[in-house]
């Protein structure tokens, strides 16, 4: 029995991880598509977003009745705790990049506004902090959660420098406002991505350390 439900937890992660490879590239896609000017890639985003969504639900039941059936304790219940809150948080990610998906769709109707430089740099920190998230998951790396939490502030910097930016186009030119204000609204997508990616980091020391550290991270670096 023991042999069968260690066989289903690995078969849960591994369904984690394939998740995640799906909303790593809807992030991906939907970024692309607005730098590339690509709309096909739209589309991309839009059909993962059907596959994620029928997974979260996979994952979720599979969760239920792992906990029905075997009635973990200890380490194996946080596992699974942990398992649904990281199912919850990628779904989320999904969301947002569909958010970002559905704004390239405007944009891409008009002229570009301006070069983007800061929203792909913007992108790519986000996309590491997602696959970090996952790898200390996978790893039960609390030091790689730790960076992932730290690298949060980064993503609000950036997300204030591209509003400050943009608030001065729309200032020069009221026909700059709509296009402005949909990159406005992707950076702050980007960065929900992105407290997303903290919270499963969160999980992970939680389910590591068996430490909610949601509101005190500096109390588990005190007691080092």
């Amino acid at each position: 029995m023991n042999r069968h439900f260690d066989e289903e937890l690995g078969e849960l992660k591994e369904r984690l991880l394939y998740m995640a490879s799906l909303v790593e590239s809807m992030i991906n896609y939907s970024i692309k598509s607005l730098v590339e000017r690509k709309e096909d890639l739209i589309k991309e985003v839009y059909n993962h977003e059907d596959e994620v969504n029928k997974i979260q639900v996979e994952i979720d039941d599979k969760c239920l009745k792992l906990i029905a059936l075997h009635q973990p304790t200890a380490t194996d219940l946080r596992f699974i705790t942990s398992a649904m809150k990281i199912n919850a948080e990628l779904e989320r990610m999904g969301d947002q990049a569909e958010n970002i998906a559905d704004a390239s769709v405007k944009l891409l109707k008009e002229p570009p506004l301006k070069p983007l430089i800061d929203t792909p740099k913007m992108a790519d920190i986000v996309k590491k902090m997602v696959k970090d998230s996952l790898d200390c998951f996978v790893k039960k790396d609390i030091e790689l959660a730790k960076r992932v939490l730290a690298t949060d502030d980064e993503v609000d910097d950036l997300k204030d420098q591209i509003f400050r930016e943009l608030l001065t186009y729309m200032l020069a030119d009221p026909k700059n406002i709509s296009r402005a204000l949909e990159l406005i609204l992707i950076s702050r997508h980007l960065e929900r991505i992105g407290d997303h990616a903290t919270n499963i980091a969160e999980d992970v020391i939680f389910l590591v350390a068996g430490k909610d550290v949601r509101h005190h991270i500096n109390e588990l670096e005190e007691k080092k």
